[in-house]
């Protein structure tokens, strides 16, 4: 039995390969011997019998590579070391081995063993404490200890200036609070055209009544060393002499209301007192020289007192019951000596008390009552229908008015006997003028009431 097997392994070893192979390139030699013995190939003979000697020779090779590489794996299994997978943890961690495969160097590990991915650096090594980077993207500010957030506002251009103030001076007109518009320009950056806000508020004072002429002034006064230096107040109204010829186009009178303006900013300390000095013999056009010249007349006028209070007048609201009553007679009589109805609605427009009105009207019928002829009476008539038609007296100012005169009429009828009778034309003809209703005339009371009024009383 044992010399069985020892033949069986010491036999001729095909390799696992089979014999099918071997005995068909014995049938290829027998057949192309039989060919050559005979000596009469043909072309496609002699073409097919290199095609078999080629593929003879591919099958040897094939043999024999697979051969050598069963006896490496034989050899592997007897010396104990098992084959290498690729797909092994071994064959992995080989690939991923940090020595050098170009076959250079000592065979130490690269970069000492601090390189790669995933290392942190070589065993030992401190690392000195970095500055943080705001830039970083894992910069955590809320781990920096306290922040400080900062609103950033940007600065306004001449397009947005302008939307900017021109609804700040126009509320600023209505409430006069200086410190809301301080609070207000603090919010806001002017930038290098800080100085355009005076000049854009003075601008807007020259269109509007003398009182908003008044709040420009306080506010500049205000503004002066808050929101607004010397040198922002000295170039608006330089920037403002530079564009009168533009600005009396609309504003006829603007030379002298500037001038009146730079008067009272030097008197109120908000532009130097060296301003008027920096144009002497520099000034070509006639409007800036006007503006000029009625400063230094101002100034000189005032020298003694500290602040130009009046130079616009007294503000409607602030002036005293008297004199508003004196203003109001002196235009009457002025209208029934001149005629003229636009002087007297601009004298009335400048006083600025609509809610006052009633009285000019109690003094109109008061004069008419107290007049002789029919002049006053007509002229009256007249003054007041432009007034009740261009809506400078309102419907209750007027029913005001005639009925003060109604309530007062047995006192005047004393000093005016025929009070009553002019009374009735007087009213019969404003009726017809359609300026004032027909309420109003028929509680007009007459004379036979009036003495029925005192009988009673007796």
């Amino acid at each position: 039995m044992a010399t069985e097997i020892e033949a069986w392994t010491t036999g001729p070893q095909n390799d696992g390969v089979f014999s099918f192979e071997q005995k068909q390139d014995e049938d290829d030699s027998e057949d192309l011997n039989e060919l050559e013995v005979n000596g009469n190939w043909t072309p496609q003979e002699k073409a097919l019998h290199e095609a078999r000697l080629k593929a003879k020779a591919k099958r040897r090779l094939r043999k024999s590579s697979s051969r050598d590489s069963t006896r490496e794996s034989l050899s592997d299994s007897v010396s104990g070391e098992p084959s290498t997978d690729p797909h092994s943890p071994k064959a992995k961690a080989a690939v991923n081995d940090r020595k050098s495969r170009t076959g250079k160097g000592r065979g130490l590990p690269k970069k000492g063993g601090a390189g790669g991915k995933g290392v942190w650096g070589a065993a030992g090594m401190v690392y000195e404490v970095e500055e943080l980077d705001a830039d970083d993207p894992n910069y955590d500010e809320s781990a920096q200890g306290d922040t400080v957030y900062a609103t950033v506002v940007p600065e306004l251009d001449e397009r947005e200036l302008e939307k900017t103030i021109h609804p700040i001076v126009q509320e600023y007109f209505e409430h006069g609070d200086t410190k809301e518009v301080q609070m207000l320009l603090k919010e806001l950056n002017l930038g290098h055209h800080k100085f355009e806000f005076s000049s854009r508020a003075v601008s807007l004072s020259l269109e509007g009544k003398a009182s908003h002429r008044e709040l420009t002034s306080r506010l500049l006064s205000d503004l002066s060393g808050k929101v607004l230096s010397e040198s922002d107040m000295s170039r608006a109204f330089d920037k403002m002499l530079k564009e009168l010829p533009d600005l009396i186009l609309d504003t006829p009178e603007a030379p002298q209301m500037l001038g009146q303006f730079i008067a009272r900013a030097i008197a109120d300390h908000a532009i130097p007192m060296s301003f008027l000095d920096c144009y002497k013999g520099k000034v070509d056009c006639d409007h800036a020289r006007a503006a000029l010249d009625r400063a230094s007349v101002l100034l000189s006028m005032k020298r003694e007192i500290m602040r130009l209070d009046n130079v616009w007048g007294v503000g409607g609201g602030q002036r005293p019951v008297k004199h508003l009553i004196k203003e109001m007679n002196l235009l009457l009589k002025e209208y029934l000596v001149s005629g003229e109805l636009s002087e007297a609605e601009h004298c009335l427009r400048d006083l600025e008390v609509p809610h006052f009105h009633h009285e000019l009207v109690y003094e109109a019928v008061v004069m008419v009552l107290e007049s002789t002829g029919d002049t006053a009476l007509q002229m009256m008539v007249k003054l007041l229908k432009v007034f009740w038609q261009t809506g400078l007296i309102t419907l209750d100012q007027m029913n005001r008015g005639f009925q003060r005169v109604y309530d007062e009429l047995p006192e005047i009828s004393l000093d005016v006997p025929h009070a009553h009778s002019i009374m009735e034309t007087f009213v019969d003809l404003c009726f017809q003028e359609q300026v004032i209703t027909k309420q109003l005339r028929d509680s007009c009371p007459t004379r036979s009431e009036n003495v029925q009024t005192r009988g009673c009383a007796l």
